[in-house]
Parts: structure tokens; sequence; C-alpha cells
């Protein structure tokens, strides 16, 4: 089995990226994310994404965790994904649209002359009923600021879904946080039927965040797209974020906007790191 690839990242979330306009790939697509994916007898990424063909959009992705799940959607993937549309040529469009397990969302290049600075995304509306992020016990009320237990440690919960749930958790010190301890059991909390990704949250100021992730099927990563997006929604939904603000995660900052008619704005970095061809097995 042999299908050429790219590898990108942003803020650190890499990715391996195969065009599948042009690639023949095995069924088993949760065998062969586990394998691309792994660190040691892999390539190493967070997740493999698919470029496809879409019959409601521009174009189609799949989003494949490190441990083989599906995943509905991925904020630093998409960036990484339109990366891949412009460097490969698949559209000659600064804006496009791309079918997602959470919806059609747009992302718009930003580029200087030919070269990609950076992808805003239009995120889509955050959804906030409880029963549709899904957070059992909630019904449609908005889950905001609620007691959950891991560990004995008792921590209070925002709740937000940007097509996947997440957990989000304001800390004093995001750096202090053992999130290999806290990050699985939230993760797999049986209030959260599909998981959830979690986010640990430091306020600095009103525009100004310093976020950590455990995110759902992968662990800790460097940065989370979406995880920033439900990160700003908590924060305004708290009273202690303006609508737009910098969120700061350990691979570098992501900028979100809430705008006024309901869709969050995402912008950040895409950036290659190189290309290759896959020959091992599953």
């Amino acid at each position: 089995m042999a299908f050429s690839f790219t590898k990108w990242q942003g803020c650190g979330n890499d990715f391996v990226l195969v065009n599948g306009f042009r690639e023949q790939l095995p069924d088993d697509l949760a065998a062969l994310s586990r394998r691309v994916c792994d660190r040691h007898y892999g390539i190493g990424a967070d997740g493999l994404i698919l470029v496809l063909p879409s019959e409601q959009a521009d174009f189609r992705m799949r989003i494949f965790n490190a441990d083989g799940t599906e995943a509905e959607m991925c904020g630093n993937g998409i960036r990484c994904f339109a990366g891949v549309v412009h460097a490969e040529g698949l559209s000659g469009e600064a804006e496009f649209t791309v079918e997602t397990g959470a919806g059609v969302l747009v992302p718009r290049l930003q580029l200087a002359g030919s070269r990609l600075t950076g992808v805003r995304v239009d995120m889509g509306e955050p959804i906030l009923e409880g029963e549709r992020i899904p957070v059992l016990g909630f019904g449609a009320s908005r889950v905001i600021e609620q007691p959950i237990e891991a560990a004995g440690e008792m921590f209070s919960m925002t709740c937000v879904s940007m097509g996947n749930p997440h957990c989000v958790i304001f800390v004093e010190d995001a750096q202090d946080v053992p999130m290999e301890k806290f990050g699985p059991l939230l993760e797999r909390h049986e209030k959260f039927p599909k998981k959830t990704n979690v986010e640990f949250a430091e306020i600095k100021d009103a525009s100004h965040i310093r976020m950590r992730v455990w995110e759902r099927g992968a662990g800790i990563t460097l940065a989370c797209g979406t995880g920033t997006c439900a990160t700003l929604t908590a924060g305004v939904l708290n009273d202690v974020l303006d609508r737009a603000a910098d969120i700061e995660v350990d691979g570098g900052v992501i900028h979100v906007e809430w705008r006024a008619d309901g869709h969050i704005f995402m912008t950040g970095p895409a950036e290659p790191v190189f290309t290759g061809i896959w020959q091992g097995s599953l």
C-alpha cells in the first residue's frame, strides 16, 4: 500500500493530510489512522485528514484521531485542510465551503501574494443546549458553571459544542493542572455520552486567555481550534471575556471572535511540515 501525503501543523497541532481526489486508501481508515499517527512506528500526528469531493460543498473533510476514532470537526485541522487545498491547486478561490461532520464551514485564506499567512474560518454558531452537546442531566438548559468531580476533585464546568463536545474549566493557573491525571477521567466521564474535549483555561484579562487542552481521542495536544472557540464562548457566558480574544495555547496563539450574528470566527496559522510517500502496511 502506497500513497502520497503532506504533513501540516497549526499551532503545533499536527496532521497527516491525504488528497482523496488523487490517492487510493484502504477501507479500514481507523486502523490506517492509528498506524500513520504513531510517533514511533508511523509518520506521527494528532490526526489523519482526508481531502475529499462533496455533493453539498466545494470539498469534504474527514478527520480521524490518533486512536482511530472519527471526529466531527477539528479547528486546527480545517485550517490545514484549507492550506492543502491551496497548495495543491484544488481551488483558485480564497474562500470555499467544506462539508464536515459538524456541517458546512467556510475557511478564507489569508495570502501575501501566493504565500499563505493564515486562515480564518467561519465556525458557525456554538451549540449551548445540554442535550445537544451532549451532557447528560441538563435537557435543553445551558451548562454554565456546573459542578463535576474527577479523582476526588471538584471542578466547575461550562460546556459547549462546536459540532464536537467541549468541557471548559476555568482555573487559577493552567500550567499547574496535572492534565495526565484529570484529562482522561473528564474525557470519559459518565456525563458525556460521546466523551468530550477538556479545556483548562486561565483568564489573563478580558481579551487574553491561556488554555491547555486534553483532546478526545488524542490526549494532550499543543492546540485545539474548536477548543479555543468553546473557551471564548464559555468566557463570554461567564462574563469574564470580551467577545473577541487571543487564546494562547501551548503551540501558539489563535484569535477568536463571537460576532453579533452568533457566528464564531477563528483565525490562526497553517503551515506545511513535509511531504512524503507512505509505503507501510496496516
